[in-house]
């Protein structure tokens, strides 16, 4: 279509491939768990409650049924005192079993937060590049699969599994104490077969759940992708194209979930047939024993009962590993974001950043994002405090890398950047972005009010710092023309504003983060004259004072400029004023002639 091939639906992993087990993911919840170690203790007490009174039933069911068996007792009476018992034992098992979740639920909720607040403030803490790659909509799926599988892990696996465990033990005791040993065996055999048969299946289908998940996780992400791009998609008529595209991915998806359910077909009936045959050569040999006198039909009914209260969660606790498993799997991916460590990092005990006058100073700086392509080699450049310098040069010639570097996004490969003498990399990443504040090319927004989105700069500011910001930035005419003011919703990304009130917001930000030194990373680029003539007048009032870098593409914004840099191939090819640059007829000349002759 439009000579576009189609891009595989392929999910893309995002950090490192991780393997998880359930003592290694304990280890992990077990401080989560142990901040409320009080209503643990007490959950716990509760589940051993509900676990006694369970066992208790088929025993007081028992009495109630050979009360009333004539074969007993010719003279029927009303076995009350079981029956009463009886009642309970039901409610009490009931009961307890919600005061325990009541109980836990709290400690659940509490480490699904706290876990989902780590990976957040992680995802925050890694580097540029980890985010220019990452996979937005495949991220949020993965936190909220891996926080949701932490809270059925923490639920079922406490109270579930083990209890489960002892309870089938208990029973098999109680087999074997009042009955015969062959109940005893065939219930430890029955339980065993089912677990194996239930660990080894739920293995191999374990690879159509990844399967599932990935699919999942990649559909979630291209939808993403194609709504955020919703004008692209429209400008170039690809609507068709983007929906066989999306097919394509709920294709792959469809078919992940028929192999997903197929093997669950196969796992439930193993299962159902393994209770199936030990409940049956149970009954057979009980009813026998009726028969020969040996049994009362309360011995049966008790037999029974018991078979059905052990089975009934036998067949939970295959459904509750089949969802650890996946669970597990879940959790992975979230658990591989924790481990990516980031490669940005302080130096330990690093100092904060003083900013005495503003002076930065680029010493034979090196760098580049892939090996085999330097973006800047040998790099001096001086910035003294409380002047404005340029950098222009045409595209590629790394203009933007010197504001991501003094950002400290990336670190260099060699050489040094310096602010009044302190090394920007043994420094604190916090303080050295305290210190410089930015107007970026495209300014994006949070989708909540304009007034919001000025005192992003700082949050805490006074309405009257916010009102001043306005007033500074040139904003109050616009504001003033809507209808509900700066309580205006921007939109998406800040798409219900146009290009030239986006920067204005983005000074506003800048006047109230009121930090010493700016940056100008091709601010008016994307503005027509008349809103680049604006902007430049703004930015000359809020740079006034301050040490000022000015990334440039439109070389008439900074012809004001105390000095500009022509960069090219990553070096500086030229470097003074305006006038004197136009005096050495060279490559800034020649830039100029080319503009003026543009427009």
């Amino acid at each position: 279509m439009r000579g576009m091939s189609r891009p595989e639906p392929v999910a893309k992993k995002n950090g490192a491939d991780v393997s998880v087990n359930i003592g290694e993911t304990f280890r992990y919840l077990w401080p989560y768990l142990w901040d409320f170690k009080g209503r643990v203790v007490l959950a716990m007490l509760a589940l051993v409650g509900a676990k006694l009174t369970t066992l208790l039933m088929p025993w007081a069911l028992k009495h109630v049924i050979d009360g009333v068996d004539p074969s007993l007792h010719p003279e029927l009476y009303l076995p009350l005192f079981f029956l009463i018992f009886y009642g309970i034992l039901r409610f009490g098992s009931v009961f307890l079993g919600e005061i325990r979740d009541a109980l836990f639920g709290r400690v659940t909720e509490r480490a699904m937060r706290k876990v989902g607040l780590r990976v957040f403030k992680h995802l925050h803490s890694l580097e540029l590049a980890f985010h220019l790659d990452r996979a937005t909509g495949g991220i949020s799926r993965d936190i909220e699969r891996g926080t949701n599988g932490i809270s059925f892990l923490m639920r079922f696996l406490m109270f579930n599994i083990v209890p489960t465990l002892v309870e089938i033990f208990s029973v098999a005791i109680i087999f074997a104490v009042a009955f015969s040993y062959w109940y005893a065996i065939i219930t430890v055999v029955a339980v065993l077969i089912y677990i194996a048969f239930t660990i080894i299946t739920t293995e191999w289908r374990n690879r159509y759940v990844r399967e599932a998940n990935q699919a999942d996780s990649s559909t979630n992400t291209r939808a993403i992708d194609s709504l955020l791009n919703y004008e692209t998609v429209k400008y170039f008529n690809n609507e068709k194209y983007e929906t066989d595209t999306y097919d394509q991915f709920l294709e792959k998806w469809e078919t992940a979930k028929l192999k997903n359910r197929m093997s669950l077909l196969t796992l439930n009936s193993g299962q159902a047939f393994i209770i199936a045959a030990a409940m049956t050569v149970m009954m057979i040999m009980a009813a026998n024993s009726v028969i020969a006198k040996e049994m009362t039909i309360g011995d049966l009914a008790m037999i029974n009962a018991y078979m059905i209260q052990l089975f009934i969660p036998l067949n939970f606790l295959g459904f509750v590993y089949r969802e650890i498993r996946r669970s597990l799997t879940d959790i992975e991916n979230m658990l591989a974001l924790l481990k990516r460590d980031a490669k940005i990092v302080d130096l330990e005990n690093a100092p904060a950043l003083k900013v005495t006058k503003g002076d930065i100073d680029w010493k034979q700086v090196n760098f580049a994002y892939n090996s085999d392509r330097p973006i800047l080699q040998n790099l001096d450049l001086v910035i003294r405090a409380g002047t404005k310098v340029a950098i222009v040069g045409s595209s590629g010639a790394g203009k933007s890398t010197v504001a991501r570097l003094l950002y400290r996004f990336y670190d260099i490969n060699s050489g040094a950047i310096e602010i009044d003498g302190q090394n920007i990399q043994q420094v604190t990443q916090e303080s050295l972005r305290k210190a410089i504040a930015i107007v970026p090319q495209d300014t994006v927004l949070f989708n909540t009010s304009i007034r919001e989105n000025i005192a992003y700069g700082n949050p805490q500011a006074s309405d009257e710092d916010i009102n001043r910001a306005i007033r500074m930035a040139h904003l109050e005419n616009f504001i003033a023309s809507l209808p509900e003011g700066d309580k205006t919703l921007v939109g998406e990304r800040g798409l219900k504003v146009s290009g030239g009130e986006k920067q204005r917001i983005a000074i506003a930000r800048v006047l109230l983060k009121n930090s010493p030194i700016l940056i100008f990373d091709e601010a008016t680029s994307a503005l027509d004259s008349h809103s680049e003539a604006a902007i430049v007048d703004a930015m000359r009032e809020v740079a006034a004072g301050r040490t000022t870098l000015v990334i440039a593409h439109r070389l008439s914004t900074v012809v004001d400029a105390d000095k500009i840099i022509v960069l090219d191939n990553g070096t500086v090819a030229e470097q003074g004023t305006h006038l004197e640059l136009l005096g050495q007829q060279g490559r800034y000349a020649q830039m100029w002639a080319m503009q003026l002759q543009e427009e």
